[in-house]
């Protein structure tokens, strides 16, 4: 079943404080997105109202047009999975798969089990007696079992080591290709978890700057490298994200698509072009013009 979750000019204040402005965003199923933001942006305060937490001040929120907060049909069809802290939590990640069960009624029981092993983390353990690595498992394991119509992993690999990390890359990655559901996915790893991404959505201040196909917002900057002067040359007059200089060779990052022009002056220059990275270009795109957050 195919299922649209809509943020139409969503605003959201705590007090006196304005956390969220003006915030469009459309997701459907069958995508991962991958929510990206400095620290502070608003990243956490949209999951919060995605997964009915909070009601949004302004605006609406919907899913299929109708709104989730304080629906008991749909509530249960979003998961928000976040690092917790379990440092008083006894009961054991068999339990709570059990407890899970319960109310969710499209949990997978068996495939939490595979994913635990596939973790190398316990089942019988008290949660409190586990390691970070561990307890972070166990939220994956209930995200990605979880089944729901909208999943939400916020950081949820912190504390998870680089083979753990990259089992769950590798499962979400077949979650989405076994059954159609919308992933969220909040992380401060853009470098490691780029590559999951179909689309990419900033949140800067408060307010969502961007929101596009990976492969789209990727073609919006380009690096050359080169002889210091020819490099210079050919990046004149244009919009410079950063330079960085290896003794005579220089690097410039630079904001634009590259015309078929550009692309033959490139070769006459003899200069070398590569693609940007997600991490690289969400830094400068987040940058105050003072390059002060």
């Amino acid at each position: 079943m195919n299922s649209v979750l809509k943020l139409e000019k969503v605003s959201l204040d705590i007090k006196k404080d304005n956390i969220l402005e003006d915030i469009s965003v459309e997701m459907e199923t069958g995508k991962i997105y991958g929510l990206i933001g400095r620290n502070g942006a608003g990243k956490t305060s949209i999951l919060s109202l995605v997964a009915s937490f909070r009601k949004p001040t302004k605006g609406t929120l919907t899913i299929d047009g109708v709104d989730p907060y304080e629906n008991e049909k749909l509530m249960p069809k979003v998961d928000f999975l976040y690092e917790v802290d379990y440092s008083d939590e006894y009961d054991t990640a068999g339990k709570m798969f059990r407890m899970t069960k319960r109310y969710k009624v499209d949990f997978d029981m068996d495939y939490a089990l595979e994913l635990m092993e596939g973790f190398g983390a316990p089942v019988d353990k008290a949660l409190h007696k586990m390691s970070k690595g561990q307890q972070a498992a166990v939220n994956a394991a209930i995200g990605l079992a979880s089944g729901s119509q909208v999943t939400i992993f916020d950081e949820v690999t912190n504390g998870m080591d680089a083979p753990s990390r990259e089992y769950f890359y590798r499962q979400v990655l077949a979650a989405k290709e076994k059954s159609s559901r919308i992933f969220i996915l909040s992380t401060h790893i853009v470098s490691e978890m780029d590559y999951l991404f179909d689309e990419v959505i900033i949140v800067h201040h408060g307010r969502v700057t961007l929101q596009e196909p990976l492969d789209v917002l990727l073609e919006r900057g380009f690096r050359v490298s080169g002889p210091e002067e020819k490099v210079a040359q050919f990046t004149a007059g244009k919009e410079l994200l950063s330079t960085e200089r290896l003794g005579p060779i220089r690097s410039d990052m630079v904001l634009g698509r590259l015309s078929e022009a550009e692309l033959q002056e490139i070769d006459r220059l003899y200069l070398d072009i590569s693609t940007v990275k997600l991490q690289d270009l969400f830094i400068r795109l987040t940058e105050d013009k003072e390059g002060v957050e």
